[in-house]
């Protein structure tokens, strides 16, 4: 029987750990011919082709309604878009997107809402990525239900519009099985990013909704539970239009700590874990004031006598209009090897810059706090392998001081090229940020639900490590199967620190 003083979160990032003793009987081998198709198929809708609004820029059409739609259409295509077809041995050919996926298995899908809008008539859309086109398949009132089902957040008042990001879970667990969870939500972490980024470029602003009644948004969007779920609202208010006025509202509710279940069969328990981070009707918050901001808190580890290497710099130059931004995340794509050459002091100043303070980039036309669940929660150690003007070993990245805090001195390729389940990846990268959270914390403060939101989190600042990585011409890739208990035992993390995600970078190998 389980442990029931553990929460089920406690529960399943335990069962869901790798370990070097018992890796290889969980491996299994892959039937090819049974990976799930990852686009969604409506077989009867209203199409709305967004293709023709990508051929030319914002200003070269003074239709106020042309306009819009190049905005929305941009913003999909930024955000989830396809950006690659690979052709394959006789196989069918492999889509790449603008957010990258564990194994390249896209378990997300975006759906819009709209309460009627100048361009959508009032309904649910789809958001068809292999066509890049939008697919009416429900004409109805709806926005009452969403807002009800959001609890009144404010952002839904000043708008018609909104975002919803569900998972198809067996995309993902076709390959990872129960621990795809964590994979999922990293990746919808990911889009996440490249929504925040993408809002910013086409004028709009994102605010992210992470607690809602879950079973009534799945009904709204003709969701089977069993295999689709949905993770995230997003509100999106015009810029382009008089700014309202909004009260800031939690991104973050809690959910209940549910610590009495039952022996959870292997396959079953990703399905089981979703429906127990579930708020119900009846958990109405009382509030959704009491805001607190998205940036780091006080940083957690100050450790005495050791070496503290600054990390303030000068901000990322994204070009004029953001431009940089479009063209990496376009661009963007998953370094598959590493030449194991150094990095630059700078360069790894210039990519926690722009991860972890947006402030410095209000000048450039980005939000300077935009929407994560709760940061405070996460705590980022930096292991460095190769570094020109810095020592290899272990660091801590306090966000507050901007400084790099050194825990251990060692160099750790071999160690880390093990905990990265064997992936050359981890041997020859030169940096590797780890993210981390103390899950007893955690779960006390938004219950067995902030699973999602570790991850989710996580995922978002590593999709801006991932593009000031590519803007910056270095490679980068994120990692999410990895000997949980032994990275903090090599590298001096301490114990109560889960590991969460993490995220490679180095120079690409040629050829």
């Amino acid at each position: 029987m389980p442990d029931l003083q553990a929460s089920i979160a406690h529960y399943y990032h335990q069962r869901t750990k790798y370990d070097p003793n018992t890796i290889a009987s969980k491996n299994k081998v892959l039937d090819w011919s049974k990976q799930p198709f990852p686009f969604k198929e409506y077989k009867i809708g209203n199409i709305f082709d967004l293709k023709p609004y990508l051929s030319s820029p914002l200003s070269t059409s003074s239709d106020a309604k042309v306009q819009e739609w190049r905005r929305l259409s941009r913003l999909l295509a930024c955000s989830y878009g396809l950006t690659a077809k690979l052709s394959t041995m006789g196989g069918p050919p492999i889509y790449l997107r603008a957010a990258p996926s564990a194994g390249g298995l896209y378990p997300a899908e975006i759906y819009l809402i709209s309460g009627g809008t100048s361009l959508l008539p009032a309904g649910l859309y789809n958001y068809q990525a292999l066509n890049h086109s939008l697919i009416h398949f429900w004409e109805s009132e709806v926005w009452e239900e969403l807002a009800k089902a959001c609890f009144r957040h404010p952002a839904l008042e000043h708008t018609q519009l909104a975002l919803v990001t569900t998972a198809i879970f067996e995309r993902s667990a076709w390959r990872y099985e129960d621990r795809a969870y964590r994979r999922i939500f990293l990746d919808t972490g990911h889009l996440l990013g490249n929504i925040e980024l993408a809002s910013a470029i086409n004028y709009y602003r994102p605010y992210l909704i992470g607690g809602f009644t879950d079973s009534v948004i799945d009904e709204l969007l003709y969701l089977d539970p069993e295999q689709e779920g949905v993770i995230t609202v997003i509100p999106l208010i015009d810029l382009t239009e008089n700014q309202p006025k909004i009260e800031p509202a939690k991104t973050a509710l809690p959910s209940t700590i549910n610590t009495q279940y039952p022996n959870i069969a292997d396959g079953e328990l990703l399905k089981y874990f979703h429906k127990a981070t579930q708020i119900n009707q009846a958990e109405t918050p009382s509030s959704l004031a009491e805001v607190e901001e998205n940036s780091p808190g006080e940083d957690k580890y100050n450790f005495p006598f050791c070496l503290k290497v600054s990390t303030s710099c000068p901000p990322i130059d994204w070009g004029e209009g953001l431009t940089g931004i479009e063209t990496t995340i376009l661009k963007r794509r998953s370094t598959r090897a590493y030449s194991g050459a150094d990095l630059t002091l700078d360069e790894l100043k210039a990519l926690l810059n722009f991860t972890y303070q947006p402030q410095d980039y209000i000048g450039q036309g980005l939000d300077g706090n935009p929407d994560y669940f709760d940061l405070k929660l996460l705590q980022t150690f930096v292991g460095v392998s190769g570094v020109k003007g810095l020592e290899e070993g272990c660091y801590y990245y306090a966000p507050k001081a901007q400084e790099l805090r050194q825990i251990r001195f060692k160099n750790f390729r071999q160690e880390l090229h093990f905990l990265c389940l064997g992936q050359e990846l981890g041997r020859d990268a030169s940096v590797m940020i780890f993210h981390t959270a103390d899950l007893n914390k955690a779960v006390a403060k938004y219950g067995d639900r902030v699973y999602r939101y570790l991850h989710m989190d996580a995922g978002h600042l590593g999709q801006r490590l991932n593009l000031a990585a590519i803007y910056l011409n270095l490679g980068v890739s994120g990692i999410g199967g990895f000997f949980d208990d032994q990275v903090n035992e090599v590298l001096g993390i301490p114990p109560d620190e889960a590991v969460i995600y993490i995220t490679t970078l180095g120079r690409p190998r040629l050829g």
